[in-house]
């Protein structure tokens, strides 16, 4: 049997009335900031201790947060400070002081140093609006939601980006967030995690980043290589088209991470950067490892990794993907201590762990080992699978799915949401239990008008009820139960198509989700 999660605790949060609608500041007694468990390169140059040994207050608005940083004696005396509730532009205002630089619209942290932001309470989350490190040293951002953050359309924070380092940066430790978009650069979206113009010395650990086009970079453009020195350790990267991250210079140490669902390309090592990557587990993903959409080349050094269902582009002049015989192609040591949990447990670990609100679990060395589907390719075919033979139920023209990437949820252990568009009818896709979703997806929006669910052989018949979202909005375009005919929708052009099990019988199996034009 397994142990139960370790538990980090975080000292000095003792419970607190939150102090009504209007988020007053309340101070609250000397207490240590959570610097146990800081790991990787945040523990260099000095450590990172956020705001331990000094005073610690308790914030339920944005402004609350800005006026805390304002009433220290100095922009460098040590404070934690804990969030709870909804951050939005409608709480943060500009708050004006010696010890700090802040401005509407942001969480600013500016020409300031030891500082530490925990979410306590029932949560901390930070809506459409970023948190912005400049110009600043020994930040501890821990257990906070960060979400929807805007560059473009209204209303817009921080560039786009959930948290952004720029302008000498040094020795900053996030740990266990949350950072989420709702779409690409389209959408009005940037990054979920950049660092650029002479940041070093940071940790991402035990965190959460999905639903974007952009993961996040470490270097603005192929002249800015002043950064690096970053670690990147059990986090979760699910649904991101690119950017996971892209690095520019510099030496950045990934290992122990999810990366489910890359859309375009993951690890981008390019301008001579080098990536340390050890032990992650890369699933229904493509490109994962690499130098892209540049001839300025990076390197990588690999060890212990996993590749669950990864595809891999062909290489040329700008597109130098490190698959499918993914070999070192540098040597990479790291100053500091670290322990590997094995690459298959990964996913379970991570699961548990990894974003805001989980406890501030990490791991403990236990875990459920997940086995990839060993008749899974791992190239991507030169040409596309043959669209099966249209039959009674199943529409005639091109299965735009041959040519989509794939993702969803409640997968079970040995499936592939990549199993339901390989122009296979031999390997499916299980949820976990009785319901779950699964998507295709395209880089571009697609029109798609029919849809044909084919269920596995054996299993026809166990899928009851279900629905077809508009993966891009959510919306319900068909619904019914059985699925043995062609699904005709509204045409739709979008980027992502969902199909959702809502009830079924026996274990359902998805052979194939194929999209159809006309």
């Amino acid at each position: 049997m397994r142990r139960p999660v370790a538990l980090r605790l975080c000292a000095g949060l003792a419970t607190a009335a939150v102090a009504g609608a209007a988020g007053v500041m309340l101070t609250m007694p000397t207490a240590s900031a959570a610097t146990g468990g800081v790991t990787g390169y945040a523990t260099q140059n000095g450590g990172t201790t956020g705001g331990a040994g000094g005073q610690t207050v308790r914030a339920t608005t944005g402004t609350a947060i800005h006026q805390a940083l304002c009433s220290r004696a100095s922009s460098s005396t040590p404070i934690t400070i804990q969030v709870e509730g909804t951050i939005n532009h409608g709480n943060t205002a500009k708050v004006s002081g010696d010890s700090c630089n802040t401005a509407a619209g942001v969480i600013e942290l500016k020409q300031i140093s030891n500082v530490t932001l925990i979410g306590v309470g029932n949560g901390a989350v930070f809506d459409q609006l970023g948190i912005h490190i400049r110009e600043s040293s020994n930040i501890i951002i821990q257990n906070v939601t960060v979400k929807n953050v805007k560059k473009s359309g209204s209303p817009t924070s921080n560039g786009g980006d959930a948290i952004s380092m720029e302008s000498d940066v040094r020795n900053v430790w996030v740990d266990h967030a949350t950072l989420e978009a709702s779409g690409g650069e389209s959408e009005g979206f940037d990054g979920l995690f950049d660092m650029k113009d002479n940041t070093q010395y940071v940790t991402l650990s035990y965190s959460t980043l999905r639903n974007s086009g952009r993961g996040g970079l470490i270097g603005s453009s192929e002249s800015d290589v002043s950064n690096g020195f970053v670690t990147f350790h059990h986090n979760l990267y699910e649904n991101i088209d690119s950017r996971a991250p892209l690095l520019r210079g510099g030496v950045a140490h990934m290992y122990n991470n999810h990366y489910r669902s890359l859309n375009e390309s993951g690890i981008n090592s390019r301008a001579g950067a080098r990536a340390k990557v050890d032990n992650n587990y890369f699933e229904d993903s493509k490109d994962v490892l690499g130098t892209f959409y540049t001839d300025a080349a990076g390197t990588w050094h690999v060890s212990g990794n996993v590749f669950d269902n990864v595809t891999w582009s062909a290489k040329g002049s700008e597109n130098n993907p490190a698959g499918p015989d993914v070999k070192s192609t540098t040597t990479v040591s790291v100053p500091y201590s670290f322990g590997l949990d094995p690459a298959n447990c990964v996913p379970d670990v991570v699961s548990r762990t990894a974003g805001a609100n989980k406890g501030l679990q990490v791991s403990d060395g236990n875990c459920t080992p997940q086995t990839p589907d060993p008749t899974e390719p791992t190239p991507t075919p030169t040409v596309p699978p043959t669209t099966p033979t249209p039959g009674p139920t199943q529409p005639g023209g091109t299965n735009l799915s041959l040519t989509a990437s794939a993702d969803g949820s409640s997968k079970a252990a040995g499936t592939s949401y990549g199993n339901v568009r390989d122009g296979s009818l031999s390997t499916h896709w299980s949820p976990s239990g009785a319901t779950g979703t699964v998507s295709v997806k395209w880089g571009s929006a697609t029109s798609v008008s029919k849809i044909a669910i084919r269920e596995a052989s054996g299993s026809a018949g166990s899928i009851r009820g279900w629905r077809v979202l508009n993966g891009d909005t959510g919306t319900v375009l068909a619904s019914g139960t059985g699925v043995g005919s062609t699904i005709t929708i509204p045409t739709t052009s979008a980027k992502k198509f969902t199909f959702e099990i809502t009830g079924s019988s026996g274990t359902p199996k998805v052979a194939e989700f194929e999209t159809y034009a006309g």
